[in-house]
C-alpha cells in the first residue's frame, strides 16, 4: 500500500467532489459573514499550511493572571449553575488560540501539549481546516446533515471511498462510520456479536425462540457471551464500553455492569533496556492469565467472543505492552475462536509515529476490527468484511457519522500528506522522549518511568497529589499538560508540534521541577 509518509503510513485520499450548489440570498451572506470571520486564516490557505500557521503563532507562552483567572473563575461559576463544571480548567478562547498555543479568557497564553484530549491533530485554527468551511461548494455538507443509514448521498459515497478506504488497515475492507470513540466501540462489540452467532447458526436463519426471547433479554435470543477487556483499560463512558473500562472507579460507580473477564496488562520496569528479563516474564505472567480466562468462561458457557485492546493504554495511565505481548495475544484470540479489537481511539493518525499504532507491533495478520475517533474529527471502525452484518438495521443510528466531518478529515489527511507530519512526530518524538530521559536523570525521585512512541510520551510521578500539583504549576507556568491513571502525566501534542515547542516545552519543565 502506497505511503503518506515512508513505508510506515497511508495514502492521503482525493477530496470528495461535491455537486453545484445553487445559492439563495440567505446563503449567500452566510458565507460571506463565515469568509470574514476567518479571513485572517483563510488569507494564508495557498502557501504551505503547516509553515503558515506556525507563522502565525506567538514567540512563546504567557502568563497575565493565575490559571483559572477571573473571568474564567466567573465564567466557570456561570456554568456550573446548569451543570457540573468541576473538571473545567480554564474557559478557552478558541478564536485567539493558533497553532500550538491555546488563549484563555483571560488573555493567558499556553503551550498546549495536551491538544483538547489529543483530539486536535494540526492544533488551533489550522487554514487547511478553515478552508473547508469557506469553500462554497461544501456548503450543502456543512448545513445538512442526512440519515445516512438509510439516504446517503453521492458525495458521502466518494468519501468513504476515497478519504476512509485509503487509510483502512491493511486487510481491512469494511468501513463503518460513527460520530465518537464509546459508541464505535460499542457498535465494533455488536458486530462481534452478530459475527459469532452467525457461526454458531452456520449461516441458518433466526429461530422463532431466538426472535422472541430476545426481546425479553434472555437466551437464545440474547446470548450469555463475553468480550474481554484489560486491567487499566479505558474504551468510553456508555454501558457497553464502559463494562470494558478499567482506569478509574469514579467512571463506574452506581452503573450497572455485565460479569465479562477482566485480564491483566503488562506493567513494566524502567528502563526497558535494564530490565529486558523482568519484563518478559510480565508478558508471560499476563499471557498465562489470559489464556486461563478464555478456559474459564468457556467452560461456564460464557463463551469469549472477542477481546478490546488499545496499543498503549492511555487514560489509564499510559502504560505500553510489548511486540512480543501483542503478536501472542493475538495468537491466543485467534486459537480460541475469538475476535481481536484494537482500540486506536486516542492512538490513531500518527501520534505514535505510525498512521496506526497496532503497526508498531508487526503482527501476523491484522486485527479483526480497529476502532477510531478523536484526531479523525469523527468515529467509527474498520473491519474484516466478515464482521458485515447480513441484515439491515443491525449497526445503525440517525446519522452513522457526518458528511462534513469527512470533509474536515480529508483536509487533515492532505496535510499530514503534503507537510510530512508523521515524520515531523518521529522526529519530535526523539527530542522529547530523549528530553524527559535526561530530565529523569537529573531528577530521579520526581520524574519516573519515562515512555513512549512518537510524541505519544508519559513519565510517573510519586503520588498522585505531587503529580496534580505538578500539573497545576505547569498550567501556571503556561503549558498545558494531561494527567492520566494515578500517576503519570500523558503528552498528545498535535502532529504539528515541532522541536523548536518540544525544546520549550523541556524548558518550562526544567523550571518548575527546580523549583518544585
Amino acid at each position: 500500500m502506497p505511503s503518506v509518509t515512508g513505508t510506515n503510513a497511508h495514502p492521503c485520499p482525493a477530496s470528495a467532489e461535491s455537486v453545484p450548489i445553487y445559492f439563495c440570498p440567505k446563503s449567500a451572506a452566510l458565507m460571506k459573514a463565515t469568509t470574514s470571520i476567518l479571513r485572517p486564516f483563510v488569507n494564508i490557505v495557498q502557501s504551505r499550511a503547516f509553515n503558515s500557521v506556525l507563522s502565525l503563532e506567538p514567540s512563546g507562552p504567557t502568563v497575565k493572571t493565575e490559571i483559572p483567572g477571573p473571568k474564567s473563575k466567573q465564567l466557570i461559576a456561570e456554568l456550573q449553575k446548569t451543570q457540573n463544571a468541576q473538571s473545567t480548567a480554564f474557559i478557552l478562547d478558541v478564536d485567539k488560540s493558533i497553532g500550538n498555543y491555546c488563549v484563555d479568557v483571560d488573555g493567558n497564553v499556553l503551550l498546549d501539549v495536551y491538544e483538547q484530549i489529543a483530539s486536535l491533530p494540526l492544533g488551533y485554527n489550522h487554514p487547511s481546516i478553515t478552508q473547508v468551511f469557506t469553500d462554497p461548494k461544501n456548503l450543502s455538507q456543512l448545513v445538512n446533515r442526512p440519515a445516512l443509514g438509510v439516504n446517503p448521498t453521492p458525495q458521502y459515497v466518494k468519501q468513504i471511498e476515497q478519504t476512509l478506504h485509503p487509510i483502512a488497515p491493511k486487510g481491512m475492507d469494511h468501513i463503518q462510520p460513527m460520530m465518537c470513540g464509546s459508541c464505535s466501540n460499542e457498535n465494533a462489540f455488536k458486530a462481534i456479536c452478530i459475527w459469532y452467532a452467525e457461526k454458531q447458526r452456520n449461516g441458518k436463519p433466526h429461530t422463532e425462540e431466538e426472535l422472541q426471547s430476545t426481546l425479553l433479554n434472555k437466551a437464545p435470543g440474547s446470548p450469555n457471551v463475553t468480550l474481554m477487556s484489560f486491567e487499566g483499560g479505558f474504551h468510553g463512558r456508555t454501558i457497553g464500553a464502559l463494562a470494558c473500562t478499567h482506569s478509574k472507579a469514579i467512571h463506574k460507580l452506581d452503573i450497572p455492569t455485565f460479569d465479562w473477564p477482566i485480564a491483566p496488562f503488562p506493567r513494566y520496569k524502567y528502563p526497558l533496556e535494564e530490565n529486558e528479563r523482568e519484563n518478559k516474564k510480565e508478558d508471560e505472567r499476563c499471557l498465562a492469565r489470559i489464556e486461563e480466562l478464555f478456559h474459564e468462561y468457556n467452560k461456564n458457557n460464557k463463551p469469549v467472543v472477542g477481546a478490546i485492546v488499545e496499543p498503549v493504554q492511555s487514560e489509564g495511565g499510559d502504560y505500553h505492552g510489548s511486540k512480543e505481548f501483542f503478536q501472542n495475544l493475538q495468537r491466543i484470540i485467534k486459537k480460541n475462536g475469538a475476535a481481536l479489537l484494537i482500540d486506536e481511539v486516542q492512538t490513531g493518525l500518527g501520534a505514535t509515529g505510525k498512521f496506526w499504532a497496532h503497526e508498531h507491533f508487526s503482527l501476523p495478520e491484522s486485527p479483526d476490527l480497529v476502532t477510531f475517533s478523536k484526531k479523525f474529527q469523527t468515529g467509527g471502525y474498520f473491519a474484516k468484511k466478515e464482521f458485515n452484518p447480513k441484515q439491515p438495521y443491525r449497526i445503525f443510528n440517525t446519522w452513522m457519522g457526518e458528511p462534513s466531518k469527512l470533509l474536515v478529515l480529508d483536509a487533515i489527511l492532505k496535510t499530514v500528506k503534503n507537510e510530512n507530519l508523521i515524520e515531523n512526530t518521529r522526529k519530535t518524538g526523539d527530542v522529547l522522549l530523549n528530553g524527559l530521559k535526561d530530565l529523569s536523570k537529573k531528577y530521579p525521585n520526581l520524574i519516573l518511568n519515562t515512555r513512549g512512541l512518537g510524541t505519544f510520551c508519559a513519565f510517573d510521578m510519586k503520588n498522585s497529589s505531587v503529580r496534580d500539583k505538578f500539573t497545576t504549576k505547569m498550567r501556571n507556568a503556561a503549558v498545558m499538560i494531561g494527567p492520566c491513571g494515578d500517576v503519570s502525566i500523558r503528552f498528545r501534542p498535535a502532529l504539528i508540534f515541532t522541536e523548536k515547542h518540544a525544546n520549550i516545552f523541556l524548558d518550562k519543565m526544567n523550571e518548575v521541577v527546580k523549583n518544585f
